[in-house]
C-alpha cells in the first residue's frame, strides 16, 4: 500500500485488490474510488482500463492511481504494457522517470485482451 496527498489535502491509498486483477484507491474512511485493470501474460502487465467515479472527480485521483500502480509494478521487476489511454498518458509525460519499465502494446496483446489467443 502505498499513500498519496491527493488536491485536497486528503490523503488516498493504492494498493493491489486481494482478490481482483486491479489497483485500487481508496479514500480515508477505506471507500473504493477507484481501480485501473490489468492481466498478466507472460510476465507482463498489461493495463486495460483505469475508472474514477464521478464523484471524485477534480482530485487527481486518476494520476495517483496510476502512479501508485506503475510504481508498484515497477518495483515488483514486471514490465508495464499500458493498453488504457491514461496509463499510457502517465508514462509517456513521465518517461525520463518510467523508461525502460513499459513497453507500448502490440497487435497481439490486444488480441490477446479480446479473447482471441492465449
Amino acid at each position: 500500500m502505498t499513500e498519496y496527498t491527493d488536491k485536497t489535502g486528503a490523503t488516498v491509498q493504492v494498493e493491489r485488490s486481494t482478490t481482483d486483477e486491479m489497483f485500487e484507491i481508496r479514500e480515508p474512511g477505506g471507500e473504493v474510488a477507484g481501480h485501473a485493470d490489468f492481466r498478466e501474460r507472460d510476465g507482463e502487465r498489461i493495463f486495460h482500463h483505469t475508472e474514477v467515479g464521478e464523484e471524485f472527480g477534480g482530485r487527481g485521483l486518476g494520476t495517483a492511481l496510476v502512479r501508485g500502480a506503475v510504481e508498484a509494478t515497477r518495483a515488483e521487476g514486471t514490465t508495464i504494457v499500458p493498453v488504457c489511454p491514461m496509463v499510457k498518458g502517465f508514462l509517456e509525460k513521465n518517461d525520463d522517470e518510467f523508461g525502460g519499465a513499459y513497453r507500448l502494446p502490440t497487435p497481439d496483446d490486444l488480441a490477446w485482451l479480446r479473447g482471441g489467443d492465449s
